[in-house]
């Protein structure tokens, strides 16, 4: 099992360019909490779950339009690597690197 805690550089490669944000994990058992950061502004996860290397989150927001983002990411040593659905949108890549 992977260490899931800590502060992750993501990147989402979207229809709208690459979207990056700042991923902070803490984990209690099955479930984590923390927040994402970026050009969405700051968003809570307040609904983290772990799944031995698997983290599975949402996020809503509000720009350019309202959408709510189910993520699902797998840590492998300092990265992580994974897919985000946006609704009616689609899915779409999600990579992270571990900040030192």
């Amino acid at each position: 099992m992977a260490e899931v805690d800590g502060k992750w550089n993501c990147t989402v490669e979207s229809p709208m360019g690459a979207q990056e944000f700042l991923l902070t994990v803490v984990s209690a058992g099955d479930s984590f909490s923390g927040s994402a950061e970026g050009e969405i502004g700051r968003k809570e996860i307040d609904d983290g779950l772990v799944d031995g290397d698997t983290l599975s989150w949402t996020m809503h927001v509000s720009k350019p339009m309202p959408v709510t983002l189910s993520c699902k990411a797998t840590i492998t040593g300092d990265t992580l690597d994974g897919k985000v659905k946006a609704g009616i949108f689609g899915s779409f890549p999600i990579t992270g690197a571990r900040v030192a």
